[in-house]
This record gives C-alpha cells, structure tokens and sequence, in this order.
C-alpha cells in the first residue's frame, strides 16, 4: 500500500510549485537513477533537478507575509470584519472537507504497519513538542505578550506536514514509502488530538476567551465533521479531486489567507501592533530556533537508540521535527477568539519558515554524504 502511495506522491512532486525553497543538488543523471531508487520517475527527478535552489523564503510565506502587510494596513473594520469572519469560517469548513476527500483508505491502513517508526513520530509531534512548548510558554511569557507566548505552546500542538516531510525525506535519500504513511497518520490523527491538547493545556488554564463547550462545538462544526464529510464521499468525489489538484491548490491557499486577512484584521483593529515590536520578534525567532534544534538532537538520540536504519532515521527526522502551518491556521481560527488568532499563529508563521530553512539544509547535507558514499 505505502508503495502506491509513494507513486501518488510522485505525481505531486512532479508539479514542483511547492518545492523553490530546497537546496539544488549536482549530476541530474545521478539524481534520476537514485530517485526511481525511492519510487519517484525520472520525470519528477529531472523537474526538481531544475527546480531545487538554495534555501529562501518559498512564495507562499511571501503571500502570507503580503497578506499580514494589507491587513496591518487596511484591516476590515465592522460590518466587513464580520463578513470576512464567516467567509474564514466557511474556507475552514471548505479546507477540512478537501483533506478527508483526498485521504485515502489505503493511507490509513499502511500507516498501521511500521508500528515502531509511527509511535516515535507521534511521540515526538504530540509528546516531546508539547513538552517544550509548555516551557517556552513559561519563559517567553516573561518577556512577550501573553498571546504570543500562547502561540508558541499552539504551534507545539499541531501535526507534522505532510508534503514537505515527504519530499525531504525522498531529498535525504530516505525510505520514501514510509514517509507517506507516517505524515499522513500524525496528519489524521492531529485533526483530533491537536484540539485535545489544547483543551488539556490551554483553554483548562482560561488561557483563551473560548471555553471548553464552545471548542468542542467549533471543533465538531468547523473540523471533524467537515473531515468526515469529504473521507465519507471520496468514493464519489475522490478520483474528480486527485484529477483537478492544480485547480484545487489555490482552494488550499486561498483558505489560508483568507483566515490570516480575517484573523490580523481583527488583531490590527485591537492595536497588535502597539503590542509586538522587534524584540517580540526576536524572542519568538530564538525560542522557536531553540524548539527545532533541541527536537532535532533528540531526534538523532532517539534514532540511534532505537536502531533504526538509515533510511527510517530520515523519516523521523522530517516527520518528527515539522509542524504544519496548513492545519494550524485553520484551526487556530476554529478554537481561539477571533481577536486572539492574529497573535496566536504569528510564531507559527515564523516556525514554518525556519523549519523549512533548516530542513532543506539539512535534507542537502544527507544527499551530499549519501552521494559521496556512492562514488
């Protein structure tokens, strides 16, 4: 099942949108060959032989930092605010729908067979992460809004990513097939325990104006039933949506803005602004540093202890160290105050691009010793 899965994903890579941020390898004929090593087609090796670069900003955080800029500059005030806020509300409910269609069944049950991988995947996504979220909450709160201290515990919660696990996984020369399914199955199972453990750690200690009633209806409403809604009509809707992913991709993004425009509108019109300076920033880009390079090395402890092939290792790695802006925009606007969601994901806007950063760095250095050991 991983296997199919695997040839899926290759078509996705083939698009290569998503990929500019990943650093270029040398010899595209050497590329091929080892990447139909790990189940992708010569095709997807040569488009992302072109496409790789050195690390930068991907488009993408260019469109969610335009998105804050216009928002800082012409917030929706009133009655457009409120409009935009159901607007948010109904692309959250859009968004989950599109993920439970395009999650296949296949996806579900490989998940269960590398037992071993996928337990230190989660433990790392939901245990370790949260762990040092609650502490950076603890000391950051000295120093920063509360709310941004809040964040950086929120961004602790969420799933890993799956495309970009993925595809620096197959870039490290990882074991491709159980990247897949490892992604997907802390993906599937965050749509549930994300909003747990922030009932558990934040909205228990009244760190948010949502209560625990009202989460659990948002998180019914605006997530979970969307979710089963779309996996319930895959059957049906399935094979229109994998044939129209290009057309689908800005549905996924514009989502995401559109959340980001509603919830900074908001953030704006009750002065976000006169709250967060350069050292807010600062200290939300070191904590956040400090989470990714403390989950890195535990991660390689972890690896060595367990005795994990190489190959494995690398999917802990990428699968265990990201965390997923996609999810987290969404449901951050699903269980926290509109006025609150502005503040909350900023560190988390400012995680996903460090993470890719490092990742694609780090993704290099393996192909780099990968390369070198075959010569």
């Amino acid at each position: 099942m991983c296997n199919v899965l695997t040839q899926n994903f290759s078509s996705v890579l083939e698009q290569g949108a998503w990929l500019s941020f990943m650093p270029v390898f040398s010899g595209p004929n050497a590329e091929r060959r080892d990447w139909r090593q790990h189940g992708l087609s010569g095709y997807a090796a040569g488009t992302l032989a072109l496409r790789l670069k050195l690390p930068s900003i991907d488009r993408f955080t260019l469109l969610l930092m335009a998105t804050v800029v216009a928002a800082s500059l012409i917030p929706a005030r009133g009655a457009a605010l409120l409009v935009f806020d159901y607007a948010a509300d109904a692309a959250i409910v859009l968004l989950f729908f599109l993920h439970g269609a395009r999650l296949s069944r296949d996806a579900i049950w490989a998940g269960i067979s590398n037992w071993r991988l996928h337990l230190l995947v989660l433990a790392f996504t939901f245990i370790l992460f949260p762990i040092l979220g609650l502490a950076a909450e603890r000391l950051a709160v000295l120093l920063i809004d509360p709310a941004l201290a809040l964040g950086l515990l929120f961004l602790t919660l969420l799933p890993s990513t799956v495309q970009s696990s993925i595809a620096f996984t197959a870039m490290a020369r990882g074991n491709v097939a159980a990247a897949v399914c490892s992604a997907s199955l802390s993906n599937l199972l965050g749509i549930v325990a994300t909003p747990v453990l922030v009932t558990l750690l934040i909205h228990t200690g009244g760190a948010s104006d949502v209560g625990g009633l009202g989460s659990v209806q948002k998180i019914a409403t605006q997530l979970l039933l969307p979710f089963v809604a779309g996996h319930l009509l895959r059957p049906i809707i399935g094979g229109w949506i994998e044939r129209h992913k290009k057309l689908l991709q800005p549905v996924d993004r514009g989502s995401i803005l559109l959340v980001v425009y509603s919830a900074f509108s908001a953030a704006v019109v009750n002065g976000v602004w006169q709250r967060v300076g350069a050292f807010d920033l600062g200290v939300m880009l070191v904590a956040s540093a400090a989470i990714l390079v403390i989950v890195l090395v535990v991660n390689g402890v972890a690896a060595r202890l367990a005795r994990l092939s190489h190959e494995i290792a690398i999917v802990l790695l990428f699968c265990g160290s990201k965390k997923s802006l996609v999810t987290g925009v969404p449901m951050a606007g699903a269980l926290f105050a509109p006025e609150q969601v502005g503040m909350v994901i900023l560190p988390l806007m400012i995680f996903h691009q460090l993470q890719l950063i490092v990742c694609a760095w780090l993704a290099a250095r393996y192909a780099q010793r990968q390369t070198a050991a075959n010569a």
